[in-house]
């Protein structure tokens, strides 16, 4: 298996309208080096200690994205690096991020995790619970963080039609906001949803960002 050649494939299925995150968690330091050295300058890893350790020893030009559920007390340790959280899922979260952000003299870019698949281990907000946040007082005094879009994980299903239904569901649902709470912001614009198994039905149904791991990098053991 060439990590090299599955980029290649993988980027030939991508419009240049859509983002690819090589979702490199529990890969080893020569697997992301030899994707780094094929293109790759974004990675999404699900562990705050596993992606500090990476982030010191690889190049300083790669943007590491948070795409696993995040901690609040795990947030200093990313902080000041990080280039996108995407998997923000309570008001507490979010404050804690803008607070570590104060603290690094930066602004952290995030996604808004929207719950969507039937799944109950699946973590993420409900519409009325994003709505509620974004309508908050809390929320409107947070100055160094940014919402960008919202992000989404389907159902683990080979039921293609049940994965539209959800992908659909979830742009409707980022086209409402973004008129609703963001329509002078040209910052919110990315849609995260597809991984591996389905990211060319997430990319028909509209995603801008899709999240890719073991067609890059093979399963994971």
């Amino acid at each position: 298996m060439s990590i090299t050649t599955n980029i290649t494939e993988v980027k030939a299925l991508l419009p240049d309208t859509v983002t690819l995150v090589a979702v490199s968690k529990t890969k080893p330091i020569e697997m992301l080096q030899e994707a780094y050295n094929a293109g790759v300058r974004i990675f999404g890893e699900n562990k705050v200690q596993e992606m500090c350790q990476k982030q010191e020893i690889l190049p300083k030009d790669i943007e590491w994205h948070m795409i696993g559920h995040l901690q609040s007390n795990k947030v200093k340790y990313i902080a000041p690096f990080v280039s996108l959280i995407h998997s923000v899922d309570s008001l507490k979260l979010l404050n804690t991020i803008n607070k570590e952000s104060i603290k690094n003299n930066r602004q952290i870019d995030v996604l808004l995790q929207i719950h969507i698949a039937e799944e109950e281990s699946k973590f993420g907000l409900t519409p009325s619970e994003l709505t509620t946040l974004l309508q908050s007082e809390q929320f409107h005094t947070m100055e160094n963080i940014r919402i960008v879009g919202l992000m989404g994980m389907a159902t683990n299903t080979a039921d293609t039609s049940k994965l539209e239904l959800e992908f659909k569901e979830l742009k409707s649902f980022f086209n409402e906001t973004k008129r609703t709470f963001f329509p002078n912001n040209d910052y919110f614009g990315t849609l995260s949803m597809g991984m591996s198994s389905d990211f060319q039905q997430a990319i028909a149904c509209g995603s801008t960002m899709v999240r890719i791991g073991s067609t890059i990098f093979g399963r994971r053991n």
